[in-house]
C-alpha cells in the first residue's frame, strides 16, 4: 500500500533565496517571458532540498543525490498558478512533456550544472529503475502466455527476483534496515522513490557493467515505446 506523505510536525522554513526564486518566477512571467523558461530559471535559484508547504512535505533531493525537478516545478507552479496555461502546465507536471524544445546545454544552463547532474541521477536512478521493473514484468507476462498461462499472478515479484534476486517485500525490509526506518505496512511516495534509488545503487554494485548497460537500454527502449519522458538532451 502506498500512502501520501504525512506533514511534518515542524515545517521547514522557506529560505530567502527560495522567496527570491518565487518572486523571479512571477515577475518574469508577468513581464512576458515564456513561463517554462521562467520556471527553469526559478529552479536554478532554488536552495531548499526539503520543506513542508501547505500541509505537504516536499523532498526535492532523494538520498542527497537525485533531484526531483518536476516535484519542485509543481511546487513553484502553485505559487503563480493563475498565470500559467493549464494545458501546458498539466502536460509538463503529469506527463513530463515540456512546452518548448530545448537542448541539453540550454536546460543545464538554466537550472545549473549541479542540479542538472542531480536531475540525471533521478532520471536514471528512479525513473529508469521503475521502468526496468515494468519492462521485466512485461517479459514475464509474455513468457507465461507463450507457455499457456494467462493468470497474471506474482509478476511483480518475479520481476524483482530476476533483477535484484529477491521479492519486493524482502528488499524493502533490507532497505529499511539499512536506513533504520520503521517496518511499516505502507510506504509513502517519498520513501518509495528513495527505495527505488537504493535498488538502483544496489544493482550497480552487484551487476557487471555489461548487464547494467543492457538493463538500462531495455528500460529506455520501453520508455520510448510508451512515448514517455526521456532525459533532456
Amino acid at each position: 500500500m502506498v500512502r501520501l506523505d504525512e506533514p511534518e510536525t515542524t515545517p521547514h522554513l522557506t529560505l530567502s533565496g527560495d522567496n527570491e526564486a518565487i518572486r523571479h518566477f512571477e515577475q518574469a512571467v508577468l513581464s512576458g517571458k515564456h513561463w517554462y523558461l521562467a520556471l527553469l530559471e526559478a529552479i536554478g535559484l532554488w536552495e531548499t532540498t526539503e520543506e513542508n508547504y501547505d500541509g505537504r512535505t516536499y523532498r526535492y533531493l532523494i538520498a542527497g543525490e537525485a533531484f526531483d525537478w518536476l516535484l519542485l516545478a509543481e511546487r513553484l507552479c502553485q505559487t503563480v498558478d493563475a498565470l500559467l496555461p493549464d494545458g501546458e502546465k498539466i502536460a509538463l507536471l503529469f506527463h513530463g512533456e515540456p512546452p518548448l524544445d530545448m537542448s541539453q546545454d540550454e536546460f543545464k544552463e538554466l537550472i545549473g550544472r549541479a542540479k542538472y547532474h542531480q536531475y540525471l541521477n533521478y532520471f536514471y536512478g528512479i525513473t529508469v529503475e521503475e521502468t526496468l521493473v515494468l519492462a521485466v514484468e512485461d517479459e514475464v507476462r509474455k513468457e507465461r502466455r507463450t507457455s499457456g498461462f494467462y493468470k497474471e499472478t506474482d509478476t511483480a515479484n518475479e520481476a524483482y527476483r530476476r533483477i535484484y534476486g529477491a521479492t519486493k517485500s524482502a528488499l524493502l525490509r533490507c532497505f529499511r534496515q539499512d536506513r533504520r526506518y520503521p517496518q511499516l505496512s505502507s510506504i509513502s511516495l517519498t520513501e518509495l522513490k528513495e527505495f527505488t534509488y537504493w535498488l538502483f545503487k544496489q544493482r550497480i554494485k552487484q551487476c557487471d557493467k555489461a548487464k547494467v548497460a543492457s538493463d538500462t537500454r531495455k528500460a529506455l527502449d520501453w520508455l520510448q515505446n510508451k512515448g514517455s519522458l526521456q532525459p533532456i538532451s
